[in-house]
């Protein structure tokens, strides 16, 4: 109750001061409202450049993964390629030598 009671007077005399120094007030905040603008804008520009940084690392990041994901591709593509080379490979091998095996009977 004593809180309320506190507060209660605390608006009323600063509802009075507020009436009866209304022009040293709006000198305050005359001087303050520039000094808020600044360090307002100072901190959006600084949030602004970390988003950026943010959005470049995930581009790098992203650019880097489909690097890997293309790298990934083409050594399955390779080994698919040797696969179907060492099969060719025998196969010209069994011709060979049915070749020669028909050159020796003849």
């Amino acid at each position: 109750m004593k809180v309320l009671i506190g507060g209660i007077i605390a608006a009323v005399v600063g509802l009075i001061l507020l009436i009866l120094w209304w022009k040293s007030f709006l000198f305050i905040l005359m001087g303050g409202i520039p000094i808020f603008l600044l360090l307002g804008g100072a901190l959006a520009v600084y949030v602004g450049i970390d988003e950026m940084k943010d959005q470049m690392l995930e581009k790098k990041e992203k650019k880097e993964e489909e690097k890997q994901e293309e790298l990934e591709k083409a050594q399955k593509e390779l080994e698919k390629t040797k696969a179907e080379a060492a099969k060719y490979k025998e196969e010209l091998k069994k011709t060979k030598a049915k070749t020669a095996k028909m050159k020796e009977e003849k």
